[in-house]
């Protein structure tokens, strides 16, 4: 049992990883927001056909206030936000400050009664911030960093946060493919006015690999990642599911250097060891 749950959140870590690298490809065709609700649309059909195959549970309103609130930080907020950060900051920035996650679901998670804040926690904590600082002297090298996406990203991460610590709640009462049906549904309805395309930009135009980035990010980022962490939830703690995602930054960091042509500075490894020790730290205090 044990080892089949860390085979899925090795996959899925990996999904979430390569998801850095899609994004950037799909965003040489789609701007952002337009990238964003038709990632959504695809999910939410899949996620949506499923769940109505196998049959809808009765849901009372509460159950869909909880679910929908669910989709709109983890979907809506979550996704957009990662595609307005993304486009203006390195994937290693990305990654490394979306690493940062575990740490906002302990804040979050200790505020509501979930977890415990110790004084090695907090002191993983200075040391993350510590590195957040010196990621900042890094300019992502040819993929221009800059603080408002940094900024945008944390932004993210917090959204991705109030996603566990809200779903570590709800997988309690419901199954994954019931809390992603809805939270997908409800994130891409708050999505849709974006399908909208702007003026100088055409669906028509874009590529055969411009969508197929788009399919990636919504079947394995979105739908498979999601599914797997929703599940995860159901087995250990928010704070240690969201902890597993440090490996990430190093697999997206990796991986953008041979195809996307990203460098690794002084900075950007100080800075990324940093906070991943922090991150570390603060999972284990």
């Amino acid at each position: 049992m044990k080892l089949r749950l860390y085979a899925l959140i090795g996959a899925m870590v990996m999904f979430f990883s390569l998801n850095y690298i899609f994004a950037r490809f799909a965003m040489r065709e789609f701007p952002p927001m337009q990238l964003t609700a038709v990632r959504a649309a695809v999910a939410a059909a899949i996620v949506g056909a499923l769940w109505l195959g196998r049959g809808r549970p009765g849901l009372s309103r509460g159950d869909l206030f909880s679910l929908s609130l669910l989709g709109i930080f983890g979907i809506t907020l979550n996704q957009l936000l990662f595609a307005l950060g993304l486009q203006r900051t390195s994937v290693a920035h990305a990654a490394l400050l979306s690493a940062l996650a575990p740490i906002m679901v302990l804040l979050i998670a200790a505020s509501v009664g979930q977890e415990r804040i110790t004084i090695r926690k907090l002191g993983g904590m200075a040391i993350a911030v510590a590195g957040v600082v010196i990621l900042q002297r890094d300019t992502g090298g040819r993929t221009v960093a800059t603080l408002a996406g940094d900024a945008i990203i944390l932004l993210s991460a917090l959204a991705i946060a109030l996603y566990s610590v809200l779903g570590k709640r709800v997988t309690e009462r419901h199954d994954i493919v019931t809390v992603n049906a809805v939270s997908f549904l409800a994130g891409f309805i708050a999505l849709a006015p974006l399908l909208l395309p702007p003026r100088g930009f055409s669906y028509a135009a874009v590529s055969r690999a411009g969508w197929l980035s788009v399919l990636y990010m919504a079947v394995f980022a979105s739908v498979l990642g999601y599914l797997i962490f929703c599940y995860a939830l159901t087995r250990m703690s928010a704070s240690r599911v969201a902890a597993y995602m440090y490996l990430q930054p190093l697999l997206a960091t990796i991986l953008a250097v041979p195809m996307l042509g990203e460098s690794v500075t002084g900075s950007l490894a100080g800075g990324g060891v940093l906070v991943l020790l922090g991150v570390y730290v603060t999972e284990r205090g």
